[in-house]
């Protein structure tokens, strides 16, 4: 159980990275096309989902697909929070019910995918059983 926190954290910490390369192309948007400042960011930004690709194959050996897809969810909370902090945008009561439903659905589905482990474990200790 401890292992499955510890890919959960690192998923998110990935997810993190993920969404910042959002940001990293929003700059790369606000500069002269082919300038060093585009370049530099248009390459973090590469850089980031390179690093979002390789990590994220890792993870997926480890817990069900289904639960790491649902938690990409959170990187809608991460855009928020970057937009509030690096861009001074608002955060509207809108993107606050969004966000909301977003974790909402992400604790349903995993809460779910738990639920069915439990139950498959069960079942194959039933079949065992009754040999």
């Amino acid at each position: 159980m401890k292992s499955g926190y510890k890919y959960m954290i690192i998923l998110h910490i990935l997810l993190g990275v993920y969404s910042l390369t959002g940001v990293a192309s929003k700059f790369a948007a606000g500069e002269e096309f082919m300038s060093f400042k585009f370049i530099l960011f248009y390459g973090l930004s590469l850089f980031g989902l390179f690093i979002y690709a390789f990590v994220w194959q890792q993870i997926i050996k480890h817990m069900p697909l289904i639960t790491a897809y649902a938690n990409k969810g959170v990187t809608v909370i991460w855009g928020i929070l970057w937009g509030y902090f690096i861009f001074s945008e608002e955060i509207t009561i809108r993107k606050i019910i969004g966000a909301v439903i977003i974790i909402a659905g992400i604790v349903l589905i995993v809460t779910a995918d738990e639920d069915e482990g439990v139950t498959a474990v069960a079942d194959d200790v039933g079949e065992n059983n009754a040999k």
